[in-house]
């Protein structure tokens, strides 16, 4: 199609307008790698993960509205987390039979010790998932323990606290999954 001077022209020769860009929905979709690994922490499954963060974005462009202007990151996790918390009550008092049963298939990966990523996924799963959550955001998304305090509506001394057990539980787990070398019998 050719372009006019205001836009694009279709196939009748007609100008039709491009949208403009919207600067919220650009600051969503920067935020979409970092949403997908909180999502993906508190579901503890890929699938899931994906389903959590499709209910945030679907939630957040909902009630854009509602934004006021300051942190959009934060409010964007505040409103996962709360998703997640509601999802994890509901299923708590109505449990799901899985029908799918099939292996999740993984690509191989390169690592000096195989079994590195799979023991850090089990420690992490063994976490409660409030300590979890703090873990994630404050450690890995790089949240002020002020602002995961603001997000999850808890004390700054509950989120230190919280992480500091989850760190400690952390590396409990994976001293205790370390694998002994044998030595050669003498």
């Amino acid at each position: 199609m050719p372009h006019g001077r205001d836009g694009l022209k279709n196939g009748a020769g007609e100008t039709i307008s491009s949208p403009s860009p919207d600067p919220f929905e650009d600051k969503i979709l920067a935020l979409m790698p970092a949403l997908r690994r909180y999502s993906r922490s508190l579901a503890r499954s890929d699938t899931d993960g994906e389903d959590l963060l499709q209910d945030c974005v679907e939630k957040v462009l909902a009630r854009r509205m509602q934004w006021r202007g300051v942190n959009l990151r934060a409010w964007a996790f505040t409103i996962m987390t709360n998703l997640y918390r509601n999802g994890h009550r509901h299923r708590a008092r109505h449990p799901e039979v899985e029908f799918d049963q099939a292996l999740d298939l993984r690509a191989e990966e390169n690592n000096a010790d195989p079994l590195e990523r799979q023991r850090l996924v089990h420690a992490l799963e063994r976490l409660s998932a409030d300590n979890r959550a703090v873990l994630m955001l404050v450690v890995i998304e790089g949240y002020r323990y002020q602002d995961v305090a603001d997000m999850m509506e808890i004390p700054i001394g509950t989120v230190m606290s919280r992480l500091s057990r989850a760190r400690r539980q952390l590396a409990e787990a994976m001293k205790d999954d370390n694998v002994i070398a044998l030595r050669r019998p003498k």
